[in-house]
């Protein structure tokens, strides 16, 4: 990988290294579509038709139309728009239902709402990392303003039915606001937009750069959205700020490449988590949570000291979402785990680029920590 054969990374869920084919489209795209999109001169109007094309070319992997789908700079931006402005919308209530293990990005925005008079019910995940969708639902009722969930954990890689989720709080409450956080599920698992009001997806977990991403915003939901934040005209109204052309083609170009051919990378995903789970079973030491993002925790070793250890080895894995900056999983602590397998938890992401030889090196290099690391401490 990255043309060192001595490197191994294996933290996808914080990010994907950019596709070459996509890097090229940003760099002809800043090359020959300097204009504003805004402008109305003929180079800017070259512009807009571009970052329409791009638009509709992601619209198009999420099966939404062209104009509900609005550029942001990434998922967590994504989530704040969504969230805080989906709110402004429903006066008919106060009540907020999310699961217990989402993303920075949708606790936080939820917590000053909570701070601000709503009433916000957190459903915990189960000991296995699911969520259990009918506590969800108990918690819909007449003043449930909005539910949000996210598809697929960042991480431990459990995958929530979002769509029966959405169909069931449309049936006891019309009127309440569906938001998905799809960041770690677009182009990984199929995504039917069915009775879900808002999505939110990143770029740079699907090989496109940091700093693009998109929401989607539905069209029975668009006339009644305030924005939290104020400005022109761009993206309708919605995001102002001048565009990033060149990463919206970015973004385009990697949804693309990646589009028709979810099942055989997951097909070639699951082999490689599977020969992992498989070289992990040798250690007694090692209790894994879930599978899909495979997340473990080995009892012994603080994840900080084992990950320093991988990292000299130029092994690159982690112990919990990125966005936390080192501080232990929130979801494992959601779940229940005991603090020693939260303390010693460590997470490998895959990607269709990482090979056998990528999940042979972690092992090695990891069973040699084991010995090393388990001798010092003694």
């Amino acid at each position: 990988m990255l043309h060192d054969p001595e490197l191994h990374y294996l933290d996808n869920a914080a990010t994907t290294i950019v596709a070459p084919e996509v890097a090229d489209v940003i760099d002809k795209a800043m090359r020959e579509h300097w204009a504003n999109p805004s402008s109305l001169y003929a180079p800017g109007a070259r512009s807009e038709e571009a970052l329409n094309a791009a638009r509709a070319a992601v619209a198009r992997t999420l099966g939404c139309k062209s104009k509900e789908l609005y550029f942001t700079s990434c998922g967590s931006e994504g989530n704040n728009l969504a969230l805080l402005g989906a709110a402004q919308t429903r006066t008919f209530g106060k009540g907020i239902v999310v699961s217990g293990f989402e993303h920075p990005s949708v606790q936080r925005p939820l917590e000053r709402l909570a701070a601000q008079g709503y009433n916000v019910t957190v459903v915990k995940p189960q000991a296995d990392g699911t969520l259990d969708i009918n506590k969800m639902l108990d918690a819909v009722d007449k003043n449930t303003i909005l539910v949000a969930c996210m598809m697929v954990n960042n991480e431990i890689g459990t995958r929530s039915d979002v769509e029966r989720l959405a169909a069931e709080v449309k049936r006891r409450n019309s009127r309440t606001i569906v938001h998905v956080d799809a960041v770690q599920a677009w182009m990984r698992v199929p995504i039917k937009l069915d009775n879900i009001d808002t999505m939110t997806v990143s770029g740079h977990k699907i090989h496109a750069p940091k700093g693009v991403g998109a929401l989607y915003l539905s069209d029975r939901l668009v006339q009644a959205f305030q924005p939290p934040y104020l400005g022109g005209e761009q993206e309708r109204g919605l995001r102002p700020g001048t565009e990033n052309l060149p990463y919206a083609l970015g973004l385009a170009a990697a949804a693309t490449r990646l589009a028709g051919s979810i099942k055989s990378r997951d097909k070639a995903v699951r082999a490689l988590n599977d020969r992992l789970r498989a070289g992990l079973s040798v250690f007694p030491e090692v209790e894994i949570a879930v599978p899909e993002v495979l997340n473990f925790s080995e009892n012994c070793i603080k994840s900080e000291t084992m990950l320093a250890w991988l990292s000299e080895k130029q092994i690159y894995v982690s112990s919990a979402s990125a966005c936390g900056r080192g501080q232990p999983s929130h979801t494992l602590a959601a779940m229940g785990r005991d603090p020693l397998a939260i303390d010693t938890a460590i997470r490998v992401s895959f990607c269709a680029d990482n090979t056998p030889e990528d999940v042979d090196a972690f092992l090695e290099r990891f069973e040699d920590g084991m010995k090393h690391l388990q001798r010092i401490k003694k």
